[in-house]
């Protein structure tokens, strides 16, 4: 009975992948393109009502008002007239398990953590998938570049920022190894009463568990200090650059006591900081902005952690630490729910945050706090040519439509899994409704 239950689960899968395949990787560009007409988000604040945007070899080659430049439409191959569109640089998704997991009810299925506490030496580009039928769902609503994060454990491993397109991990791969996570120790701790459900109590033991974290990381920098340590470590040498700032330390808290203890560690142990998750940052803006400490805020789509909480609050949090000066972005709690980053940000204009700066929170400032910031997340002259089209505000999900997307001047097929079933299904109705 198992082996025919196991043939029938293979059967299943093998026909749903004939069914449905992800779109091919894109060529390099090979010609170059010219967009007109089109209103440019520059990413950084600014926008251009009457852009022009040249790209070729996969750079920007002119980012400009057509109004106040000169530039040969005939020096290009190709020329798509955006008029009544905008342009916006590719949306960029932090901290996801995106390609790691594929049906999260399936154990085989996924492949976002490792077994054991202390795993810096885990990398999670080893296991991204570049044939998830999710990722081009993601895709297909501005997002083309993601960090992809590894879980479990207190230390949890290395993260790395890759492009949504390609054959293989080496060929998405974008920037490797760039961080390590740090789970800080919870002041809550959780256990499950059959009789009464969900429990959550003080927890007791998180002076311990923080120094025991403490304990680990002055090993691991004490090792970093030699020159050429004999043994050699593999946990410590994958930490290694974190002591000398070429690697962030991302330490992913929620309360505000821990993001505080977050804080002063990262100072204490020397490392670049960025806190994950944040929901109580916005009482604690003047400790992350003089300690220079910048926030991937979880979405905001949820409900205030305390009763006395104001009912909006999490939606209010991107403005208040905009309005304190900390650097910070926007992240989507899952995998396949990136595909709704571009409207959580709109969501959070209408509670303070200024227009452009949502565009900012999911392209600038997610490159500036990933360390990717040099080649993308602005459209500017020199930088990849990594950016989106779209009918209707990109922010807005009652508009938004993107109708084009270029990865390095590769224009992306953005078809998808659910756009196929969509066709397949219309088509179906269609012609019952004709017999």
């Amino acid at each position: 009975m198992k082996k025919i239950l196991t043939i029938i689960l293979l059967n299943a899968l093998i026909f749903n992948a004939l069914q449905a395949q992800t779109p091919t990787p894109a060529v390099a560009q090979s010609e170059s393109i010219l967009i007109i007409n089109a209103t440019a988000h520059l990413g950084n604040g600014k926008v251009i009502q009457n852009a022009v945007i040249g790209f070729d070899g996969g750079k920007l080659t002119l980012v400009g008002d057509a109004t106040l430049i000169k530039y040969d439409r005939n020096a290009y191959k190709k020329v798509i007239d955006a008029a009544g569109k905008h342009v916006y640089p590719g949306f960029i998704a932090p901290n996801t398990p995106l390609g790691l997991i594929e049906q999260g009810s399936i154990r085989q299925m996924t492949d976002q953590a490792e077994v054991g506490d202390m795993n810096p030496s885990v990398r999670s580009i080893i296991a991204y998938n570049t044939d998830s039928h999710i990722t081009p769902t993601i895709r297909s609503n501005g997002i083309l570049l993601a960090q992809i994060v590894p879980e479990g454990g207190r230390v949890s491993g290395q993260s790395s920022v890759v492009e949504l397109d390609g054959w293989n991990y080496e060929d998405a791969a974008y920037a490797i190894d760039g961080g390590v996570h740090l789970r800080f120790p919870s002041i809550v701790s959780f256990s499950f009463n059959p009789a009464t459900g969900p429990e959550f109590k003080k927890n007791d033991n998180f002076s311990k568990e923080v120094a025991d974290v403490e304990a680990f990381f002055r090993e691991a920098k004490g090792y970093a200090e030699k020159v050429n340590p004999t043994p050699k470590n593999l946990k410590f040498e994958a930490m290694r650059d974190l002591f000398s700032k070429k690697k962030t330390l991302f330490i992913h808290a929620n309360a505000a006591k821990e993001i505080t203890e977050g804080v002063q560690f990262g100072k204490k142990m020397g490392c670049r900081t960025v806190i994950v998750g944040g929901r109580d940052t916005w009482m604690l803006t003047d400790l992350l902005k003089s300690n220079d400490v910048a926030v991937i805020l979880n979405e905001t789509q949820d409900l205030p952690s305390r009763n006395d909480d104001d009912i909006d609050q999490p939606f209010k949090t991107p403005m208040m630490l905009q309005k304190a000066g900390v650097l910070f972005c926007l992240s989507v709690n899952g995998w396949w729910q990136n595909r709704n980053l571009p409207l959580m940000a709109g969501q959070a204009v209408a509670f303070g945050l200024e227009k452009e700066e949502a565009v900012a929170s999911i392209t600038s400032n997610t490159a500036k706090i990933l360390n990717i910031d040099k080649t993308v997340g602005t459209l500017e002259t020199g930088k990849d040519a990594t950016l989106i089209l779209t009918e209707g505000d990109a922010l807005d999900m009652r508009t938004s439509k993107v109708t084009q997307a270029f990865i390095r001047g590769k224009e992306i097929d953005l078809d998808n899994k659910q756009k196929q079933l969509y066709r397949r299904f219309k088509t179906k109705y269609d012609r019952i409704s004709k017999q």
